[in-house]
């Protein structure tokens, strides 16, 4: 193998591993934000029920004027949750549910949000774009 190809293999396999780390990263680059189990239409009333509005707000939910926590409008664009968790389905759910332990000392609290309900929040979330 000459030295030529090498490089050429070389830079077509870092092309592809930054290739999957971006997508992982920005939506807009391939990966869509399925959860699974969540059902967008059931959103709103999970958001509802938690009062997560209390607290963002949040398009297309009734009384979800809060603004003590950022909106939550465009969720779908969002690279990060908290600042520093990519935005995820999983990574999602995960910290709908237990905030607390992804980032410790966070004013979001852990409330007691089913791993059915948070999908349900998750979904709806994602359908939130610019």
């Amino acid at each position: 193998m000459t030295a030529a190809i090498r490089a050429a293999t070389l830079a077509l396999a870092c092309t592809g591993l930054l290739g999957g780390c971006l997508r992982d990263l920005d939506p807009r680059l391939g990966e869509r934000h399925t959860v699974p189990g969540g059902k967008p239409k059931e959103g709103p009333a999970a958001i509802r029920a938690y009062g997560c509005g209390s607290c963002h707000v949040i398009p297309g939910v009734r009384g979800a004027r809060g603004l003590t926590a950022p909106p939550l409008a465009a969720w779908s664009g969002r690279r990060f949750i908290a600042g520093r968790v990519p935005n995820t389905p999983h990574e999602l759910v995960s910290w709908i549910i237990h905030p607390q332990g992804i980032k410790p000392g966070t004013a979001m609290p852990d409330l007691g949000v089913t791993d059915q309900d948070a999908r349900h929040i998750a979904a709806y979330l994602y359908t939130l774009k610019e």
